[in-house]
């Protein structure tokens, strides 16, 4: 067992360097390209159709951020530390930039290659994932970190023996909040799971498990209580077809996690739209229409509108008969069953280019109780998938905590301004 104990240097000294500040008196000062070999002139690029002949893909293949495909033979046979050289993740940070390769793999011309003179590879990779590199990025349309630019940042190194506390501190400290997030992230999973069994089981056996059941008559619906009605997609729905002739309305979006919500403006009209200059000639929704993304609803990108606005013209949109309930159709459009006849109705040959026509989807058929049944139903669903979402939410506010303290915890150590010192035993 390692006892340590973490606490400031006493001696600090100024760098005279803006991004380094004050480091500790007995670190050094160095650029990356006095610690690090550059490697950048051994990497190759590989197309996507050249991956995709490859006949036994085994190997890494390395991008900007990280593993992106497998390939059949490697270049590399050694550790490095690759660090990302163009893309929106320079300036976003939303995965990693620095990280570090091991074994036999490869790596495309998107990664800089660098290999340490001296020094220990995991403090070395946290300590360059640490830095702010804003100032070296060049390219607005497309951000690019050039190996000079990586060559001229400069960095705190602190003595090889340091670099092993730290090192080992990281991973034992790490390791520990991991295993939390980990445990965390598992316990959401299953409550999403629980959510959506109990929106399966409800929309189609109704409250009462007491209440007799009769066949269905359709092999993917099975039984269901007796005295629901089994009716086609074109009993329920109209097509809504009309189209908004000055685009004001309010925006709507489809996603197969939250269903239809409100959509920023902006989005589609502002300065980076790529799909549509004008809202004009999108289609027109109410409250309670059903709205589909045809090529994704098999993927279960559709719900029911929460409010009146427009919706992409390449969506469909349906409006349901009276005897139905909206929030009730919301879930059943959305239960496992249904998603999965969605996409074995879908037309196309290949996954990618599936599409729920109107005429496909009119012609399925549904298992539905009455109105008041509908309601209940609904109003008993809303209640528990809101207590679970709460929890969701909660764990999710844990583990992003977590996420946050191992990263403060990383940079301040490798940067110097919390100190890690071993009080006994040895290095793990």
């Amino acid at each position: 067992m390692i006892a340590r104990e973490e606490r400031r240097y006493r001696k600090q000294a100024e760098t005279g360097i803006p991004s380094l500040g004050k480091i500790p008196s007995h670190w050094r000062v160095r650029r990356v390209k006095d610690e690090f070999h550059n490697l950048d002139y051994r990497r190759i690029p590989l197309s996507a159709e050249v991956r995709g002949y490859m006949q036994k893909p085994q190997y890494d293949y390395y991008g900007a951020s990280g593993v992106i495909d497998k390939v059949d033979e490697y270049i590399f046979d050694e550790d490095t530390i690759l660090i990302g050289e163009d893309g929106a993740n320079l300036l976003m940070r939303g995965s990693a930039l620095a990280f570090i390769a091991q074994g036999k793999y490869w790596v495309n011309n998107h990664a800089h290659i660098l290999k340490p003179k001296k020094g220990i590879l995991v403090y070395l990779c946290h300590l360059l994932e640490a830095f702010d590199y804003t100032e070296f990025i060049s390219g607005a349309a497309q951000p690019k970190f050039t190996s000079g630019a990586l060559g001229r940042v400069f960095l705190m190194i602190p003595p090889l023996s340091e670099q092993i506390i730290i090192a080992s501190y990281i991973v034992r400290e790490t390791a520990a909040i991991d295993g939390k997030v980990a445990l965390l992230e598992e316990k959401a999973r299953l409550y999403k799971a629980l959510k959506q069994s109990l929106i399966n089981e409800t929309v189609t056996r109704g409250l009462d498990p007491s209440a007799p059941l009769r066949d269905s008559g359709i092999d993917w619906i099975g039984e269901i209580p007796k005295h629901w009605e089994v009716k086609r997609g074109k009993d329920i729905y109209t097509e809504i077809k009309t189209v908004t002739s000055t685009g004001e309305e309010d925006l709507l979006s489809v996603s197969e996690y939250t269903g239809v919500t409100p959509k920023p403006r902006d989005a589609e009209t502002g300065e980076n739209a790529s799909r549509a200059a004008s809202l004009v000639g999108y289609r027109k929704c109410s409250e309670g229409d059903l709205v589909s993304n045809i090529m994704l609803a098999w993927k279960r990108a559709l719900g029911v509108a929460p409010c009146d606005g427009i919706a992409s013209p390449a969506y469909g949109v349906y409006r349901h008969e009276k005897k139905m309930y909206p929030k009730f159709m919301h879930y059943l459009m959305r239960n496992d069953q249904t998603i999965w006849e969605f996409k074995r109705n879908s037309s196309g040959i290949i996954e990618s280019r599936l599409r729920l026509y109107t005429d496909n989807f009119f012609a399925l058929k549904f298992a539905v109780p009455d109105l008041d049944e509908q309601q209940a139903i609904a109003k008993y669903l809303d209640e528990n998938i809101n207590r679970i979402d709460q929890i969701v939410e909660a764990i999710a506010e844990q583990v992003r905590l977590l996420k946050e303290l191992r990263k403060t915890l990383i940079n301040d150590v490798v940067t110097g301004k919390i100190r890690v010192t071993e009080m006994e035993g040895g290095v793990a």
